[in-house]
C-alpha cells in the first residue's frame, strides 16, 4: 500500500513539473510569484514572474545620468527612457506635441497659460495626480533645475481641481515643448528620496534599487492609469563598453541594448534578432574652445571645417547609419532644417590654402604646419560610451593630416574634469538632440548663449544672442523657422561648431521582445507596451 501511495505521488509530482514547465515559456521567466497575476495564470494558479535585461551605454555619470530625479541636471533621460516619470505633453515621430498627462493647454496670446490634467492618474506612491500635485513638482522643478528656469520662465503656478494655470514672466511660445523635455517629468514631491536620486512618477515602472554606473532595478507598476506593464521586473544594465554589450546580447546575459556600435551590427543581422531604426536629431558634432590660443585664430577654425570628410565618416565608418550634416538640424527637419544654410564643404586642398595665407606652413618637413615656431596642434577631446565618438575622432585624425593639422585625441570617460579646465582641450566632441523638443530654441539657448550648460566652449556673439531674444518671445511659427535659419547661419559663419552627422538610432533586441522601438527623439524606450515572451 505504501508502494501505491509513493508510486501515485511521484506521478503526481511529475505532472506537476511538466505544468510548470510548460507554463514557463522561455528563459527569462523565472518559478518565483508576481503580486500581478493577470495575464499569467489560471485560477488557483501560481504566477511566473516575466524578467528582462536592457543593456544601455549611458546610464552612468559620464553622461549625466547618475539617477532618475528629473530635477537633477539631465537626470531626467533616465527617468523618462526606463518608464518611471512622464510628461505634460509627448512627442510624435514627427515631434509634434501631442497630449499625455495633460488633456489639453491653451495660451491667452500672452503670459498665461491653463493645462487642464488627465483625470485618472496616479502616482506609484498611490497618491492621485492633481493641478496641486504638479504645481508642487514644478516649483520645485524650478528652484533645484540649472536650465528650468530660464528655459520655462515661469514666474506664477496656481491650481483648481485638474486646471492647472501657468503665468510666465515674458512671452514663452516654446513653454509646453520645454516641458515635454524630460526635466518636465512630473513626480510626487513628498514621495520622492531626492537625497538617493529615486523618485515617485506616473510611469509604468518604480525603482527598486539603483546603483549609479551599474545597474537600475525596476518593478512594475501595478496601479498604472494607461495600461497594464507586461514585464515584472526589468534591469537596466549599464555596459559602456561597446565589446562587451555586443557580447552580452549575443550570449543572452541581456534581452536589448541601446547604443550598440555600429560596427557590431553584423553579429545582429540574422534571424534571431531585430531593430527598431529611425532618424533623430541627434548630433555627433564639435564645439571650438574659444578661450583656445589656437581656435581663436579664425583660419584654423575654417580649415579645421573645411578638411573634416563628414560624408567618409558616415558611409565608411557608420556603415550608412546616419546622414552627413550641415546646420544644427537634419537636413528636412521641419522649415529649419541644415538644407538652409551654408556650411563649409570638405575641400582640403581648399582648407590648405587657407591655412597657407593665414601663414601656417610646414617648414621642416614633418607633415605639420608650424606658425612662429609652433607646431598647428589641435586637443581633441571626447568620450567612449557614445560608441561612434571614438570612430569620428579617428576619421578627424586622419583628414586633417592630409592639410597639415595634428590632432592628439583625448577620448576619456572622465570628460568632465577636462571640460571644467579650459586649459586641457581646443575642440570637444559630443552627441547631443539638437531638438528634442520639436522646436529649434533648445539648442540655441542651451550650447550657443554664453554661461549655459552645453556651450562648452565658452562662445560668444553678441548678434547670435539677439537673434536668441528674439527667437525666444515669438509665437508665429513661420518667423520662428526663419529665425532659427539665421541663427545657424551666424554660427556656421563663426565656424564655432562643426556638425559631422546626424544619428540613425537603432535598438536591437533579442527576436521575442516586442515594444521595445526607438524615436525620434530618444525618449520613451520602457512603456507598458515592453514585453518578451
Amino acid at each position: 500500500m505504501k508502494k501505491q501511495i509513493v508510486k501515485r505521488f511521484s506521478v503526481f509530482l511529475l505532472i506537476l513539473c511538466l505544468l510548470l514547465t510548460t507554463g514557463c515559456g522561455g528563459g527569462n521567466v523565472s518559478g518565483s510569484a508576481s503580486g500581478d497575476n493577470s495575464g499569467q495564470a489560471g485560477t488557483g494558479e501560481a504566477a511566473a514572474e516575466k524578467t528582462m535585461v536592457i543593456g544601455d551605454t549611458t546610464f552612468n555619470a559620464e553622461n549625466w545620468e547618475e539617477t532618475v530625479d528629473p530635477h537633477r541636471t539631465y537626470n531626467g533621460w533616465a527617468c523618462i527612457r526606463y518608464g518611471v516619470g512622464e510628461t505634460l505633453v509627448r512627442y510624435t515621430d514627427n515631434m509634434e506635441l501631442e497630449p499625455w498627462l495633460a488633456k489639453s493647454w491653451e495660451n491667452d496670446g500672452g503670459l498665461v497659460w491653463t493645462v487642464t490634467l488627465q483625470d485618472n492618474v496616479t502616482f506609484s506612491s498611490g497618491r492621485a495626480m492633481d493641478a496641486e500635485a504638479v504645481k508642487q513638482c514644478l516649483e520645485h522643478l524650478l528652484e533645484n533645475h540649472d536650465r528650468a528656469p530660464g528655459d520655462t520662465k515661469i514666474k506664477e503656478i496656481s491650481a483648481d481641481g485638474q486646471v492647472l494655470t501657468i503665468t510666465t514672466s515674458e512671452p514663452n511660445p516654446a513653454l509646453m515643448n520645454y516641458l515635454g523635455d524630460p526635466y518636465g517629468c512630473i513626480i510626487d514631491v513628498d514621495a520622492s528620496d531626492f537625497e538617493n536620486g529615486i523618485v515617485a512618477g506616473t510611469g509604468p515602472y518604480i525603482v527598486k534599487d539603483m546603483e549609479t554606473d551599474h545597474h537600475l532595478t525596476l518593478t512594475k507598476n501595478t496601479a498604472y492609469w494607461n495600461g497594464t506593464p507586461k514585464i515584472d521586473t526589468l534591469t537596466i544594465r549599464t555596459l559602456s563598453d561597446g565589446d562587451a554589450l555586443s557580447a552580452a546580447l549575443q550570449s543572452g546575459d541581456i534581452d536589448a541594448a541601446y547604443g550598440m556600435a555600429y560596427e557590431a551590427y553584423p553579429n545582429f543581422e540574422n534571424d534571431q534578432f531585430q531593430f527598431s531604426s529611425i532618424n533623430t536629431s541627434r548630433a555627433f558634432f564639435a564645439s571650438m574652445n574659444m578661450t583656445s590660443p589656437v581656435i581663436q585664430d579664425p583660419a584654423v577654425r575654417r580649415a579645421i571645417a573645411m578638411g573634416i570628410n563628414k560624408e567618409g565618416f558616415v558611409n565608411t565608418l557608420l556603415d550608412g547609419h546616419g546622414v552627413p550634416g550641415n546646420g544644427a538640424f537634419p537636413d528636412g527637419f521641419s522649415t529649419f532644417g541644415g538644407e538652409n544654410v551654408k556650411a563649409e564643404k570638405y575641400d582640403p586642398q581648399g582648407a590648405a590654402e587657407v591655412l597657407e595665407k593665414a601663414g601656417w606652413i610646414d617648414s621642416d618637413g614633418d607633415g605639420i604646419r608650424e606658425k612662429d615656431g609652433k607646431k598647428l596642434t589641435v586637443r581633441w577631446l571626447t568620450y567612449p560610451s557614445r560608441q561612434e565618438l571614438p570612430l569620428l575622432a579617428e576619421s578627424v585624425q586622419a583628414s586633417l593630416k592630409d592639410i597639415g593639422i595634428e590632432v592628439d585625441i583625448n577620448c576619456t570617460s572622465n570628460r568632465r574634469e577636462f571640460l571644467a579646465d579650459m586649459n586641457s582641450w581646443d575642440i570637444y566632441a559630443s552627441a547631443l538632440v539638437t531638438a528634442p523638443s520639436g522646436d529649434p530654441q533648445y539648442f540655441f539657448t542651451t550650447s550657443c548663449l554664453p554661461g549655459m550648460s552645453y556651450n562648452f566652449g565658452a562662445y560668444e556673439n553678441e548678434h547670435v544672442n539677439e537673434l536668441i531674444e528674439k527667437l525666444s518671445t515669438e509665437f508665429d511659427t513661420a518667423e520662428r523657422g526663419k529665425l532659427a535659419i539665421e541663427l545657424q547661419q551666424a554660427i556656421l559663419d563663426d565656424n564655432a561648431y562643426i556638425f559631422c552627422s546626424f544619428l540613425e538610432m537603432n535598438m536591437i533586441s533579442r527576436k521575442g521582445v516586442t515594444g521595445y522601438t526607438a524615436h525620434a527623439c530618444d525618449y520613451y524606450q520602457v512603456t507598458a507596451d515592453l514585453d518578451i515572451d
